[in-house]
């Protein structure tokens, strides 16, 4: 991380408000706490630009902060954990195959399970906790104590989706600007 004179934080090469990584690693630190993990990032939605950005790693050098996935994914899954705002639990590595295209490289952290809980801010989905872990380590009350979790991210999120979900023209890091 490098303090700069703006307020910010850099981390990975992405520019966050001052603050913003500070609020990821507690959520972090909170469920690993609670539910346990191996892997932990978290994805802002992104509606305008229809991508998952990642504003939080476990991992950077797998998942490096900024990275971004197109809302292809598994079927339903969008529809479930986006628009219905429902966490999903994949109990085992078939169902985490099922799910992730890099399915291969979450094999070999040893994760083998996965719960994704939505984050909400009045009734706006802002984004995605992925919580993954070895296999058979997540139920229904894993899935619980998590989602209880997910209001902590809101302010960090909130802050990522305002600076992050605009058109590449007014975006100045879609262009290689600060943000």
């Amino acid at each position: 991380m490098t303090g700069r004179e703006d307020g910010t934080d850099q981390r990975g090469g992405t520019a966050y408000p001052a603050g913003v990584a500070e609020v990821f690693a507690e959520v972090e630190a909170r469920v690993r706490a609670a539910v346990g993990v191996r892997l932990f990032t978290v994805l802002a939605w992104l509606p305008g630009r229809r991508v998952l950005h990642r504003a939080h790693t476990s991992h950077p050098e797998q998942y490096p902060v900024g990275g971004e996935k197109s809302v292809e994914v598994a079927a339903g899954w969008l529809e479930r954990c986006v628009h219905g705002q429902r966490p999903y639990l994949g109990a085992d590595r078939a169902a985490v195959r099922e799910i992730f295209s890099d399915h291969e490289l979450i094999d070999a952290l040893g994760c083998g399970a996965v719960i994704n809980v939505p984050v909400v801010d009045d009734g706006r989905t802002l984004g995605v906790l992925n919580i993954l872990d070895a296999e058979g380590r997540y139920d229904d009350a894993a899935v619980t104590r998590a989602a209880q979790l997910a209001a902590l991210a809101v302010p960090a999120l909130r802050a990522v989706v305002a600076r992050r979900d605009r058109p590449a023209a007014e975006n100045p890091t879609q262009s290689g600007g600060p943000w």
